[in-house]
């Protein structure tokens, strides 16, 4: 009986040998907004060069300046109430 368990138990792919990568399969199947975009050929229309530009300087200039120091306080055996 426990040979034939044996045998039984090795016969062939499990759950997970045959589901393995679904799951990221299918997210990145569901991520895909339109199938069909790779067919249009179309220009894309936007901004115009002038405000592209404009708005890639002012997001760059946007980390040149230091990020503000993150208040820090300890309070230890501090209840708050009085």
């Amino acid at each position: 009986m426990t040979l034939l368990f044996l045998l039984m138990s090795c016969a062939g792919p499990g759950r997970l040998e045959v589901d393995f990568g679904t799951s990221s399969k299918l997210s990145k199947i569901n991520q895909i907004y339109d199938p069909e975009a790779e067919k249009n050929i179309e220009p894309v229309v936007g901004l115009d060069g002038k405000a592209a530009q404009a708005t890639t300087e002012k997001y760059r200039k946007d980390f040149e300046k230091p990020a503000p120091p993150t208040p820090y306080s300890l309070s230890i055996g501090i209840s708050g109430k009085k």
